[in-house]
């Protein structure tokens, strides 16, 4: 019988492999994060982290979405490619996060004992924005976990989570890892793309 502790590391341990294989774009990340979140619904609605609870079981419902689009969606079947956003989709979308956070937040505070309903609507919704930049392999997600991880380890270290914590401050240092290593990706793709671009227009010439 496992013990909170015993399914803290548990659930900490496959949240890294989860991290790791996301970073070099392997889709065997997602079955770690189905695992995971699954453990984290029940512990961190033990701690009275309500909208941290929901999240996770998002999380397992996304885990499942990131592996279809990574292994059977963009063109042709063959699993999406890395992308980024321009300027006025990443407004928007922030803009759409302190709203959802705002409501849910009010809500949290005037119907439940949640702590921090504010910064834990915050968390929630930027990572429900992020989970999905994730399965989408926009690259600038990797820049938004930044923000909501910073933001994690002070509700964590709260509520005495110390293992997530920890983990959350190595999340850091490999987010700015996974930035710098989708960001060269991406530009080896475009590279790629272009040269593959410009030898289909040379054999249309040759043959005209």
């Amino acid at each position: 019988m496992f013990d909170g502790v015993t399914l803290e590391t548990l659930a900490m341990l496959l949240a890294l492999a989860y991290l790791v294989l996301a970073m070099r774009e392997n889709s065997l990340c997602w079955y770690c994060a189905f695992v995971s979140t699954a453990l984290y619904v029940w512990i961190f609605g033990d701690v009275s982290l309500y909208m941290e609870s929901a999240l996770n079981a998002y999380y397992m419902v996304m885990a499942v979405y990131g592996w279809h689009q990574w292994r059977g969606g963009g063109e042709q079947g063959h699993g999406v490619a890395l992308c980024q956003w321009s300027c006025q989709r990443h407004i928007m979308m922030i803009t759409g996060v302190f709203v959802a956070s705002a409501l849910s937040g009010y809500i949290l505070a005037v119907s439940t004992d949640a702590p921090f309903p504010y910064l834990d609507s915050l968390t929630t919704w930027g990572s429900v924005l992020t989970t999905f930049m994730v399965a989408r392999k926009v690259v600038e997600n990797w820049l938004y976990w930044l923000v909501i991880d910073s933001l994690s380890i002070y509700l964590y270290i709260d509520r005495g989570l110390y293992q997530t914590a920890g983990l959350f401050t190595l999340y850091l240092l490999l987010a700015l890892l996974g930035y710098l290593q989708w960001s060269k990706a991406y530009r080896k793709q475009n590279v790629k793309a272009s040269r593959q671009g410009t030898g289909e227009l040379e054999k249309l010439e040759k043959d005209h």
